[in-house]
């Protein structure tokens, strides 16, 4: 009988892990899939920057949110975690807000939302952050 050390380091008849894949019909796909994947790193950052442009509708007055929600028509459950922010007071509480509100952004086409902050931060109606 075989201990479990000789089962891991033995040459087996298979193809090593690495190469298990190569030489099958349809591999092609899984390929192409793991080239255009990003790394973590720019996951990370593009969630960090979805998360940030969420935020920055925050800033923005609950009537003044309406008009832009009725404008860009967000869904709805972010349209509530925005206005949630205001409400909250706790530090811990409004954090993980943001998050929610970074991963609702997720599902949101950014370059409307960049448009509008944009526009937002020109007229004067932005809150001043201390």
């Amino acid at each position: 009988m075989r201990s479990t050390l000789d089962k891991r380091t033995s040459t087996g008849s298979g193809p090593p892990p690495a190469a298990a894949g190569l030489g099958e019909p349809g591999s092609d796909a899984g390929a192409d899939e793991a080239l255009e994947r990003s790394s973590r790193s720019a996951r990370k950052r593009r969630a960090e920057a979805l998360q940030k442009l969420g935020v920055g509708l925050t800033r923005m007055r609950p009537a003044k949110l309406r008009e832009l929600q009725q404008h860009l028509q967000l869904p709805e459950a972010l349209f509530e975690a925005i206005l949630e922010v205001h409400r909250l007071r706790s530090g811990p509480a409004l954090a993980r807000q943001r998050q929610y509100i970074g991963r609702l952004m997720r599902d949101v086409d950014p370059l409307p939302i960049e448009r509008a902050l944009t526009e937002f931060s020109r007229s004067g109606d932005a809150k001043m952050h201390r």
